[in-house]
């Protein structure tokens, strides 16, 4: 079985070549997993770290909605019909897939940490007439994933946010 190999995107992808086709290994085209040293050289980075800097110029809280709303993956309009109880879970509005959501939520995190905000879950709740029930996320309503939506990072300091300088300031 030859092994015949080719880039793509940054990575070199091999196939085994068998009768004449390509067999790709099924993670050929997935991203490398991410990491705390490796985070800032995501293509989403600079988007996510844009959004926050907005944010906190106006407050000290920063809240995954707003990150998604800063970046125009969410428009105003569909949180307050998710506020209001007219969209079952905030994912059905999201303009972008779960796994690309997912890599964004973590960035955020990674992020916020480098920041030195400080993570607090709060709980969204139904606003409006009715019962004030709590509101879904995600389809599965999965306890972990409601949680990481949930978590707002939050200014410890008195004063302003000054971020810290990168690596490059440093030397």
């Amino acid at each position: 079985m030859p092994l015949r190999g080719w880039r793509h995107g940054v990575r070199r992808v091999f196939a085994i070549v068998l009768d004449g086709f390509a067999v790709i290994p099924k993670d050929a085209h997935r991203r490398p997993t991410l990491r705390v040293a490796t985070y800032r050289e995501d293509p989403l980075y600079p988007r996510i770290a844009r959004a926050v800097e907005t944010i906190l110029q106006h407050g000290k809280v920063v809240a995954p909605v707003d990150v998604l709303v800063g970046m125009g993956l969410l428009a105003p309009e569909h949180i307050e019909d998710w506020r209001r109880g007219r969209v079952l879970y905030l994912e059905q509005v999201i303009d972008c897939n779960l796994t690309r959501l997912s890599r964004l939520l973590r960035i955020l995190r990674f992020h916020a940490h480098d920041l030195n905000l400080v993570p607090s879950v709060t709980v969204y709740m139904r606003w409006g007439k009715g019962p004030k029930q709590r509101l879904r996320f995600t389809k599965t309503g999965d306890p972990k994933l409601e949680e990481v939506y949930a978590r707002h990072f939050v200014w410890p300091g008195k004063g302003s946010l000054h971020p810290p300088a990168s690596k490059e300031t440093r030397r």
